[in-house]
């Protein structure tokens, strides 16, 4: 029997947005350019932009990470920064760094309506978003490998905000440094960092007063009302306090899903003479009802489905995911001698999770036929992390040293239940879905622990120590840096609902890293680096002999030699690199063990800044050639790497409108190639386009900042698969989103 379609969601104003979003955004145009006549007040110009200014704005300098090296300044254009975190490297100049960094500016993510770290890394050429194996916490391909959001870290430190879905209202850049990192930042808690790690910095009080409010809506009547407030103390404000609070509640452009989010965050920090000190506590409560799930094709799917209209929901009205994250962190630094610096930091987390989904399995991809099946979670972690470290210069004759030591350790345990039902299945269609009301677990369904109580399942400890040395030479146009970090991994799996032990991991590892940067003058670097990635082997199926074992590390090798270019307002970059990480399989005696390889070789080209007065840039595209090697199958050696394009590009403009000040229109269009969804490539997903639109006026009422924004995503409302696998070895798939036009108001006073 077809049920009617859920009727618990809130009320829309979908019809309206989706009817009409030229007429809507020439509604929103007419009021951001009346606003100045109706106030008889000059509009200030865009403060990124040109030299005249009737604004002043505000500019963040204080540290975001208790550092005298404090953050990257911004670039020409205010999109991204100068520079970044290379890990224990710390902060640096792009042009003096052996890596590919792109830091991306509160401004920009503002500007862009960025709600998760997804939204901003969708500008991002060497970046494709994709979705965690079996819910919705966001995952990101970065060379190819998958980085999932619980290996991000924060202000240096891993696994410290929410393990799934991360609010923009939490953090002031995004940072993302490609390819692998064992050395620079260590080995992430969950596997990932082989192609790329992602770091977000921490909000500090900038050093004029800030008070900014902001109200926006968007498609599917969700409405977001958030809250920027920061004041420094002391006779040299050497105190800062800066506390942000969010709320985001209704639907979306998917028809009858709901999102409701909570955050509220406090940052602190003091900088004395030769002492600097922060800390952060935030909390964030996130709530999905009815979200599209992933798709997986049946086994005995040869080819890919159409993709679904992007506002259609197939998910059953009673899914649900909810998230709970309390997180905090402590750093100090002390400049013990003025050549010398000290430095401690500690972090933690507390979450719990809950969710009931009902994942579509596809039967037939003509008509769209499948089943879903009842399948519940619960889960808690907690992570505690802290790293302590020297960093020093010193000069030896000529040559420079600037050197640094580091010890970090790292400790999580998770508590996890589940039921799952999958011989209780349902019947639905992926474009003509059956609204089914909630199933009762039956008697066959498979539990895993107490859903109310859940005991200990995993834990994971790392513990490293690295040591490095940039050596500079040649009137400091020539720099070489080589390091080591050993690396120690315990981990250990416990049964469900008994807690007792079944196995443990025990193993280590020293990673080493080779670099150099050679400055040809002030608009050229050439670079190149030998690194390595570290991450836990995989566990052996229960279909082998030698089932739940877990193998050796596995190491990944990285090459990569670039050319960097910065013109003063202009800038741009060429690496090429080759990364091949290790892979396993069941051979024909049945064990599981290493073999082969994945073997990811490409090329990267970006660009940023202003290419003349009044246009900003930002853009590039990725080449890349991901392929399986010896995997001890015909069917799959030499085949391409599920999920993985040849061919990605972004490319981003941002014009401020002549004649009138203030106003400034911006477009993106994204691109990715064709992908496959399986080991054996015989299922392709189709290439996408996608088009994103959107204007900002500045203006100022009675003498107070107003910033009206207006954004439209999918312009073209383009219906596509977004992505396959989020998911070593899986190729499910994930809808794209519908055209989504969003609003915003922001008043500083």
């Amino acid at each position: 029997m077809r049920c009617a379609p859920p009727t618990h969601a809130a009320p829309r104003l979908r019809p309206a947005f989706q009817a009409h979003p030229i007429a809507l955004g020439a509604a929103w145009m007419a009021l951001a350019l009346a606003t100045p006549v109706l106030h008889a007040q000059q509009a200030p110009v865009n403060p990124t932009a040109g030299e005249a200014r009737s604004l002043s704005t505000v500019t963040v300098n204080a540290s975001a990470d208790a550092s005298a090296q404090g953050l990257s300044p911004a670039y020409a254009g205010g999109q991204v920064a100068r520079g970044g975190r290379a890990g224990v490297l710390g902060t640096r100049d792009a042009m003096e760094t052996p890596f590919s960094i792109t830091s991306y500016t509160n401004e920009f993510i503002q500007d862009r309506h960025a709600r998760s770290v997804g939204d901003v890394l969708q500008s991002d050429p060497t970046v494709r978003v994709a979705r965690g194996f079996g819910n919705f916490q966001e995952a990101y391909f970065i060379r190819g490998f998958i980085l999932d959001s619980d290996d991000t870290a924060y202000n240096g430190l891993y696994s410290l905000l929410p393990r799934q879905y991360i609010a923009t209202e939490l953090f002031e850049r995004v940072e993302v440094l490609r390819g692998a990192s064992a050395f620079l930042n260590g080995a992430s808690p969950n596997g990932g960092g082989i192609g790329g790690s992602i770091n977000l910095l921490p909000k500090r009080a900038p050093n004029e007063p800030l008070n900014r409010v902001t109200f926006g809506v968007s498609s599917g009547g969700q409405t977001q009302l958030a809250a920027d407030v920061a004041r420094r103390f002391g006779p040299d404000g050497d105190t800062g306090i800066r506390v942000n609070a969010a709320t985001h509640h209704g639907g979306t452009a998917v028809n009858h899903e709901d999102v409701k989010l909570g955050l509220a965050a406090v940052g602190l920090d003091w900088r004395g003479r030769s002492v600097r000190l922060s800390g952060d506590i935030g909390w964030q409560d996130h709530k999905l009802q009815s979200t599209r799930t992933n798709v997986t094709l049946a086994s005995g799917v040869t080819q890919m489905p159409a993709a679904p209209d992007g506002s259609a929901n197939f998910a059953q009205p009673w899914t649900y995911s909810n998230e709970r994250d309390t997180f905090g962190t402590l750093r100090g630094e002390w400049d013990i001698t003025p050549d010398v610096t000290g430095w401690a930091a500690a972090g933690a987390r507390r979450s719990s999770e809950a969710n009931s989904l009902a994942n579509l399995t596809v039967t037939d991809s003509t008509t769209g036929a499948g089943t879903t099946y009842r399948f519940d979670n619960t889960r808690k972690d907690s992570v505690d992390t802290g790293d302590l470290g020297l960093r020093g210069t010193l000069q030896t004759g000529s040559v420079g040293h600037e050197w640094v030591m580091v010890a970090s350790h790292f400790s999580a345990e998770k508590k996890n239940a589940y039921a799952m039902d999958f011989g209780n299945t349902q019947a639905t269609n992926l474009y003509d879905p059956v609204y089914a009301p909630l199933p009762a677990l039956s008697a066959s369904a498979i539990r895993g622990g107490n859903l109310a109580d859940p005991r200990r399942t995993g834990s994971t400890r790392l513990t490293s120590f690295a040591i490095g040395d940039t050596v500079s030479l040649l009137d400091k146009r020539l720099l070489l840096t080589a390091g080591l970090r050993h690396q120690a991994m315990e981990i250990a799996n416990y049964a469900y609902g008994t807690a007792v032990q079944t196995d443990r991991y025990d193993q280590s590892r020293t990673s080493p890293l080779l670099a150099a940067v050679y400055k040809l003058d002030k608009s050229f670097s050439l670079y190149g680096n030998y690194v390595e990635g570290l991450s836990q082997g995989q566990t052996a199926p229960s279909t082998a002999a030698n089932r739940g074992e877990m193998l050796a590390p596995y190491v990944a090798q990285q090459k990569e030699v670039g050319v960097k270019f910065d013109g003063g307002r202009f800038g741009g970059s060429v690496a090429l690199f080759s990364t091949t990480k290790p892979r396993a399989y069941v051979g024909a005696d049945n064990i599981f063990r290493s073999n082969g390889k994945d073997r990811h070789q490409g090329i990267e080209l970006a660009v940023q800044g202003e290419a003349t007065r009044g246009l900003r840039v930002l853009g590039g595209l990725t080449w890349l050639d991901a392929k399986q090697l010896n995997t001890g199958a015909a069917s799959t050696d030499g085949r391409r790497v599920i999920g993985v394009p040849r061919l990605q590009a972004n490319i981003g403009a941002e014009w401020d409108v002549p004649g009138v000040s203030g106003l400034a229109v911006d477009g993106r269009l994204v691109h990715t190639g064709s992908v496959v969804a399986n080991a054996t490539n015989t299922i392709a997903v189709p290439a996408w386009n996608r088009l994103d639109l959107g204007v900002r006026y500045l203006t100022e009422v009675q003498g107070r900042l107003v910033t009206l924004r207006a954004r439209m995503d999918n312009a073209t409302n383009r219906s596509y698969w977004a992505s396959s696998g989020g998911y070593p070895g899986a190729g499910y798939l994930v809808v794209g989103a519908p055209r989504t036009i969003s609003l915003s108001a922001s008043v500083d006073f």
